[in-house]
């Protein structure tokens, strides 16, 4: 089983994102249920904006579309800005939008029988949002989601330490995001034991 972690992180490589610092509590708590971790950071790639896979020369989304479709549990990780997911998740999610209309081998949707969740972090509140908009948009496109499928940090209202910066908060979000790999992983587990069949009208 493998795990990709989607950063949508407004920081190119190698700045660090503090996104990325909590995911790692969750692909750590993945690894130790043995699934591989794959890591991807957008704003080191060429993704141009569209709603198609390939885009033609000079779009790099194609070899993301292929990670996604290796991976049987998918991680969208954000930070928060102005109450919202970042641009480049707000991107992430339109290019996903093409796999509505590709279908595996059995003609059920490529997305189908694997899973997903969110991991967000902010000096602002609005967590729950952006986890929120990003579940619904991954359900749409054919994803399962299982509850408690997500951890978040924030400070608080207005400006703060920024999450390694400070030790408030951790606990519950470290806590929040071993749950959140045990619930990746054990519907994981359960599609990949009796998949979701394909659809006759």
């Amino acid at each position: 089983m493998k795990v990709l972690f989607l950063s949508c992180t407004l920081k190119p490589s190698p700045a660090p994102s503090n996104t990325e610092a909590l995911a790692d509590v969750v692909a750590s708590a993945l690894q130790e249920r043995g699934v591989a971790v794959d890591r991807l950071r957008l704003t080191d790639l060429s993704v141009p904006p569209g709603v198609e896979t390939d885009l033609g020369e000079g779009d790099d989304w194609p070899a993301v579309h292929e990670r996604l479709l290796d991976a049987q549990i998918l991680v969208v990780v954000t930070p928060t800005w102005l109450g919202r997911p970042s641009s480049v998740a707000q991107r992430m999610l339109e290019r996903m939008d093409a796999m509505l209309s590709e279908t595996s081998s059995d003609g059920t949707p490529v997305a189908y029988n694997r899973v997903a969740g969110v991991v967000v972090t902010g000096n602002e509140d609005g967590a729950h949002h952006v986890i929120s908009e990003i579940s619904g948009a991954l359900g749409d496109i054919g994803y399962t989601v299982p509850g408690q499928a997500w951890t978040y940090w924030n400070q608080g209202p207005g400006p703060g330490p920024e999450y390694p910066d400070t030790e408030h908060g951790h606990e519950w979000s470290h806590s929040t995001g071993r749950l959140m790999a045990h619930n990746l992983h054990a519907v994981a587990s359960a599609l990949a034991a009796h998949p979701v069949p394909p659809h006759e009208d």
